[in-house]
């Protein structure tokens, strides 16, 4: 989702969330076949490694329950440096698919980029759009001066870089590369005191059907290992598995275009849990394999005939032998929803938990596949906010999303996920916007690694650390700067 959770269009929710129901949707014949081939001959090892998952994913869930919000890492910010500190974050990182790293920035500064965001709102030519659209608290903005100075701050750079270490490639020519982050231009979120507009179910960002088709993650084999019987051997940060995938087959609302290898937000207010915060299933691997597994077995015995413990217990789930067209919780053009009535071994009630209360500065980032969802209902005092910022690493695709997105920053135009240039566009964009940030804004808030970030400046080749990372260097230059620099060594798309 570009917004809530970084992905999730608030201007249209009713949209968005449209697959919610008690019962999972069939959907075309063609996804019985897809469900068929996908686990052809390999339907015992798939039945056996179901049974694992659901044995693990009881005790995983149980020390969720009893731990609570503490399961979720956390890191400071100035330890990061810190060999042991950091082998023992990123451990949990990968476990949980969701972490703190604790003042990035320093709270008074996160306060004044919320006050010039907030000057900006009340500065604008037109009335400022948003979600809901009555009284609106995530905003259309994407320019504001604390977004743009956020996005570029080199501590900001330094954190993301830092995260996206969590990542590694199977494969030593991928042209991907955690040392150069680029910036995904995002909206920001004011949520009031009382507000029950912006909270949203369990889902997962990134497509939903595209998960087991094989034009889309099936590109990349992402998913390769669940699908044989052997999701233990599944590496959820494996970037190389990434790269190819296709995760917006039925152009729908808020996709992002970009690989991110986090969505994350940086608190602009204190927020604690019941403050409208984020919630999460922290239990990255089994979620995923469950999700993904979870359409091929039905029950022998349905809930209402039986207790709680033996509807959920293994012996009651069997292969199906003839595989439905339903994939539970997808809809194709919508993003991937988790319910207790279609994903009941996740027990969301239990494991979805709220981040630990955060300050202005706090980063809080989590995993592409990780099950997230907003809090109900903003219970506290004041109001919850949050700029959205991903770490995304350098690509092919990053890189000319970037070009796109750099014409749309000295224009003023929405984001390209979010706008389509037309005129109606850019008049409801921020062309004529006082107090619009430009290029030497982001030289003054990041230097010279700000403006690369933004595709503003080239990216520096002899910071490369390997050959491959020097080519793919060059790669993204030719892209962004193409009167520069000569794309002769252009890879075949496939690699990228």
């Amino acid at each position: 989702m570009p917004g809530l959770t970084s992905d999730s269009d608030f201007s249209d929710m009713s949209t968005e969330f449209s697959a919610s129901s008690l019962d999972p949707l069939p959907l075309p014949d063609r996804f019985a076949k897809l469900k068929r081939k996908l686990i052809a001959g390999n339907e015992a090892a798939v039945a056996e490694s179901f049974y694992r998952l659901l044995r693990q994913l009881r005790k995983e869930a149980d020390r969720i329950a009893a731990i609570g919000s503490n399961i979720i890492p956390t890191i400071d910010f100035l330890d990061i440096q810190d060999p042991g500190r950091e082998a023992a974050f990123s451990k949990q990182l990968r476990k949980r698919g969701v972490a703190i790293i604790r003042g990035v920035v320093p709270p008074n500064v996160a306060e004044a980029w919320k006050e010039e965001t907030q000057e900006y709102i009340d500065q604008s030519p037109y009335h400022a759009k948003g979600f809901p659209p009555e009284d609106p608290q995530m905003y259309d903005l994407y320019w504001s001066p604390g977004q743009v100075r956020a996005r570029a701050d080199s501590r900001m750079l330094e954190a993301q870089r830092f995260v996206m270490r969590a990542w590694s490639s199977r494969r030593d020519d991928a042209l991907v590369s955690s040392n150069y982050p680029v910036v995904y231009a995002d909206r920001f979120r004011i949520r009031k005191p009382g507000d029950t507009s912006m909270g949203v179910g369990p889902h997962i960002d990134g497509g939903s059907v595209e998960r087991w088709e094989p034009d889309g993650y099936g590109r990349g084999g992402t998913y390769r290992e669940i699908f044989e019987g052997h999701w233990e051997e599944y590496d959820p940060w494996d970037s190389s598995a990434r790269l190819g995938v296709t995760s917006d087959l039925y152009n729908g609302a808020g996709t992002c275009s970009m690989f991110r290898m986090f969505q994350g937000w940086l608190a602009l207010s204190p927020i604690a849990p019941g403050g409208g915060t984020l919630l999460v299933c922290p239990m990255l691997q089994l979620t995923t394999a469950y999700l993904l597994l979870r359409p091929f077995f039905s029950p022998r015995v349905g809930p209402d005939s039986s207790g709680e413990a033996e509807f959920l217990h293994e012996s009651n789930w069997r292969l199906d032998a003839r595989p439905s067209s339903v994939v539970h919780g997808a809809v194709p053009g919508h993003i991937q929803e988790l319910s207790a009535a279609l994903h009941p071994h996740l027990q969301p009630g239990r494991t979805m938990v709220a981040v630990p209360r955060v300050r202005p500065g706090d980063y809080v980032v989590w995993h592409p596949d990780a099950v997230h969802a907003a809090e109900a209902v903003n219970g506290a005092r004041g109001d919850s906010s949050v700029l959205y910022v991903p770490a995304c690493p350098l690509t092919q695709t990053n890189a000319l999303y970037l070009a796109s997105q750099r014409r749309a920053f000295l224009l003023g135009l929405p984001a390209p996920d979010f706008g389509d240039g037309s005129r109606s566009a850019i008049r409801g964009g921020e062309s004529e916007h006082l107090g619009r940030p430009g290029v030497q804004d982001v030289n003054d808030a990041g230097g010279e690694e700000g403006l690369c970030s933004m595709g503003l400046l080239a990216f520096d080749e002899g910071r490369a650390a390997s050959l491959v990372e020097r080519e793919l260097v060059r790669l993204a230059n030719g892209i962004l700067f193409p009167d520069r620099f000569d794309m002769c060594y252009k890879q075949p798309a496939k690699d990228v």
